[in-house]
């Protein structure tokens, strides 16, 4: 698999978690308020998990129709290298968003609201750390 076609799955399953993340949400919603506010999470989540898929995903395009030859080996490993460091920069992000959450649960006053939206930002989190660090460890191996 050359790096467009990784990018191109990267988005495919970054669209597919936005669309369960908002089904499951969806359907938290008729819980108690801490499940509801964990399901807004969710939704909320998985509604820019989506976009950014399909941004991603039109920028790729993007790029690869605007090099005169994009299976070049040189224009391969830029596009890797940049992703990978993308991912890498994301997975960082991803550590803050869980330890947000945390502080946010743990500032919760007994009614479940705040204890909701903290675990479903440390779940939404922990799952983009997860898919971020499996695909920057799964790129392919672009090499000039």
């Amino acid at each position: 698999m050359n790096i467009w076609q990784f990018q191109n799955r990267l988005s495919q399953r970054l669209f597919q978690w936005g669309l369960i993340s908002s089904l499951l949400g969806f359907l938290m919603m008729r819980g108690s308020k801490f499940w509801q506010n964990i399901g807004w999470q969710f939704i909320g989540w998985g509604l820019i998990d989506a976009l950014i898929a399909l941004f991603g995903q039109h920028a790729a395009r993007q790029r690869l129709d605007s090099y005169q030859n994009p299976g070049l080996p040189e224009v391969k490993v830029k596009e890797a290298a940049n992703l990978r460091k993308l991912l890498w920069f994301n997975a960082l992000l991803d550590v803050f968003y869980v330890l947000g959450g945390r502080r946010f649960a743990a500032e919760d006053k007994g009614d479940g609201g705040k204890l909701g939206t903290g675990v479903g930002i440390m779940l939404q989190g922990a799952f983009l750390l997860l898919f971020d660090v499996y695909h920057a460890l799964m790129m392919p191996d672009e090499e000039a």
